[in-house]
């Protein structure tokens, strides 16, 4: 029998129908714990495939969100392909493109006038202010060529690569450097971002296939491309960078780098750095101060649980069970697993794939950016995965082109539960999902999320996640520490329970999400208690902070 509700609802689609009306009927929205809308933005990843299958047309396609204008709304940033062969930008399509949120779901693209458009092939971004005035800086990650852009204060960008010391791409020993992905980061505390890039492995172009499978062309392993180490570029402060990998214990660890997460994961004070191999060792890299020191293995990271090499892909380096201690997520491909690792406090991490239900969850998926966020506002991180296969045909057990997903993190009693139509993430159709980024478009304290894909046009999925919860947004400024706060850990103390997050902006797969830091309240309005870790040791607390906004914060003198 029908109920009265559901009599209404059947007669409003009736009447919206004879109307000539379109209606799009989502049936798992009202019980789905995490709930996407899909919005279009007119941006279409242009990589440039070809028969030849060269590696860098797999691997496009990152996104960062930030308030590029300081108008209080986050904003968009694609980067883009080019020509494969002379890996310029000789047509408009390949443009890299800015897009100013103008609110109400509107985006504008302001990349003439920004100055951003760019020149090369390029794959990755990382968004932090390097020289402190308060406006967010651009650098893009690429194939033989990265740029720098500096944030002019006026809506402009200016190209300052040669002058930042930043344009040197030929590495003496191994060749031209193709960079996949970057983060900003204060590795000496000195109040000043650092910039550590990823570069991924020894490649040339060719016009011809250099591997097939069953007679078909495809992209050839990795196993088949020699490894190239990461790069340190500390900040001098006067707008320059030096290369201090060697220093720094960097450049004696080459491998095919593909993601990189920043974190205090030892509680130490200073910045530690994990980065993803393809299908090589990862890295785990514990900052001593004025060295890193390579400690994957002894902390349980270098493989995964099966001890086999998986293809690493983009990954989050954040708390996710609320003990205070960063743990680490990240993508890979089908039969691979998406592996999940809880921090125990004591210097190693434990894999938890199996037993959080991810191991099932994940087997038949491929992916490549994740990102830990509340997305319902529990008071608990879910993750989110951009999904879709390297390669460009079919292969036996795998997809190529997926669906998006979202993993529901039940908090500390349960499994993980995967959503994807159930969260509406099938409204788009399924593609080689590349680039992830988050940030709250509209305002409403629900994190959103903008999305790439290979040949594909850009997805914004809009939180239309709907309960009673509350939210908290911590927005940072620093003063003796570096101006974004990067590094700074935050505790949020509510009658629910403790939580906590820390301020980076080195997210998904070569892309970029510049804050504010997002708490989610649960049932709680306000929390009792903010406690700030910031990069220079300075405490800082705050007392009964009523929720549901963006709260600014600024660096204490001591």
């Amino acid at each position: 029998m029908f109920s009265s509700k559901r009599l209404f609802c059947v007669c409003v689609f009736a009447i919206l129908l004879l109307a000539g009306g379109s209606v799009l009927i989502h049936p798992q929205a009202p019980t789905s714990p995490i709930w996407f809308q899909l919005q279009k933005i007119p941006f279409r990843l242009e990589n440039d495939g070809t028969p030849a299958k060269n590696a860098p047309e797999a691997m496009a396609g990152g996104v960062a969100v930030f308030d590029y204008n300081g108008d209080g709304r986050p904003d968009i940033f694609f980067t883009n392909g080019a020509n494969i062969a002379t890996l310029r930008k000789d047509s408009p399509k390949y443009r890299d493109r800015l897009f100013r949120n103008d609110g109400n779901g509107h985006f504008t693209d302001v990349t003439d006038e920004a100055g951003v458009a760019g020149s090369g092939y390029d794959i990755g971004v990382a968004i932090g202010d390097y020289d402190n005035d308060g406006c967010p800086d651009i650098f893009v990650a690429g194939v033989y060529h990265n740029t720098l852009y500096h944030n002019n204060c006026n809506g402009t960008f200016t190209d300052v690569t040669a002058k930042a010391g930043l344009d040197k791409r030929v590495d003496p020993q191994y060749g031209p450097l193709w960079s996949v992905a970057a983060a900003w980061v204060d590795v000496n505390n000195d109040g000043r971002l650092d910039l550590f890039v990823v570069n991924y492995m020894r490649w040339k172009y060719s016009d011809i296939p250099k591997c097939s499978y069953g007679g078909v062309a495809d992209y050839c392993h990795p196993k088949y491309y020699q490894p190239v180490p990461d790069q340190l570029y500390l900040n001098n402060g006067d707008g320059t960078f030096t290369d201090v990998s060697q220093a720094w214990g960097i450049r004696s660890h080459p491998g095919k780098g593909m993601g990189v997460g920043v974190a205090d994961y030892d509680l130490d004070g200073r910045q530690d750095l994990f980065v993803t191999n393809d299908t090589d060792y990862e890295f785990l890299f514990h900052n001593l101060g004025n060295k890193f020191e390579e400690v994957a293995f002894s902390a349980g990271l270098a493989l995964p649980q099966d001890g086999d090499f998986i293809s690493g892909m983009g990954l989050d380096f954040r708390d996710i069970n609320n003990d205070g201690y960063p743990d680490i997520g990240f993508a890979a491909l089908n039969n691979q697993t998406f592996p999940l690792y809880l921090n125990s406090g004591k210097g190693d991490f434990i894999d938890i794939t199996a037993s959080s239900g991810m191991r099932d969850l994940t087997m038949n998926m491929a992916g490549y950016g994740v990102g830990f966020y509340d997305f319902d506002n529990d008071g608990w991180k879910d993750m989110f995965v951009t999904r879709g296969h390297v390669e460009s045909m079919p292969i036996p057990g795998a997809d190529i082109d997926q669906f998006n997903t979202v993993f529901h993190n039940p908090g500390k009693v349960g499994k993980w539960t995967a959503l994807t139509a159930e969260a509406g993430l099938n409204a788009a159709a399924a593609a080689r999902h590349r680039g992830c980024a988050f940030g709250d478009f509209d305002g409403d304290g629900r994190v959103d999320v903008v999305t790439t894909a290979l040949g594909a046009d850009a997805e914004i999925w809009m939180n239309r996640t709907a309960n009673a919860n509350h939210w908290l947004d911590i927005a940072l400024r620093g003063t003796k520490s570096n101006r974004d706060g990067i590094g700074a850990r935050i505790k949020v103390v509510t009658k629910s329970g403790t939580q906590y997050n820390h301020m980076t902006t080195s997210v998904g797969y070569a892309s970029s999400s510049d804050g504010p830091v997002h708490f989610g309240l649960g049932p709680d309005a306000r929390a009792e208690l903010v406690e700030i870790w910031w990069p220079s040791g300075i405490v800082q607390t705050l007392q009964n902070v009523e929720g549901d906004r963006v709260v600014h914060v600024t660096e204490p003198p001591k």
